[in-house]
């Protein structure tokens, strides 16, 4: 019984240490960084302004429920973070600030990238609509003001993790 014990720990042991399937998700690529309030995923978001380049950590709302939530509720936002909203496909994007206590620019961009307008400041809790001015393949928002204060304007190129 004891030799029967001690050659299922060593097959077990050997097993322990043979090498990994090819199929397995490597460590690195299945942590996602997740944000603690909205429990949404966080990417990496640059924004190239002539020579200068802002970086953004932003909450990406993909599914239809995590864009009507949208910043709903918020009550902090740093100077460095936002959400998106990724729109697939790309349509005329319209914005409100219903239940949203923080002002925010929010930042229309186009199927090239850029950026086609801002609507700066926005009212919170307004149900005035924020609209795009052409097809939009992202909607960016950011703590209002942050843009000018940035300097970023229409016309600037927006890179993320798509």
């Amino acid at each position: 019984m004891v030799v029967r014990n001690c050659l299922i720990g060593i097959a077990l042991a050997l097993a322990a240490c043979s090498p990994q399937e090819a199929s397995e998700t490597p460590a690195a690529e299945a942590t996602v960084a997740v944000h603690p309030v909205s429990g949404l995923e966080v990417v990496p978001l640059t924004v190239t302004s002539g020579d200068t380049v802002h970086n953004f950590n932003v909450e990406v709302a993909r599914s239809g429920e995590e864009q009507t939530k949208g910043l709903m509720f918020r009550t902090e936002l740093g100077p460095n973070e936002g959400m998106i909203f990724p729109r697939n496909p790309p349509d005329v994007a319209s914005f409100w600030m219903k239940n949203t206590p923080l002002p925010l620019d929010i930042i229309f961009v186009g199927v090239d990238n850029r950026i086609m307008n801002i609507a700066a400041q926005t009212v919170p809790y307004s149900l005035d609509n924020s609209t795009a001015v052409g097809l939009t393949k992202l909607v960016f928002e950011i703590p209002g003001g942050r843009a000018a204060e940035l300097g970023i304007e229409p016309g600037d190129l927006v890179q993320w993790d798509e």
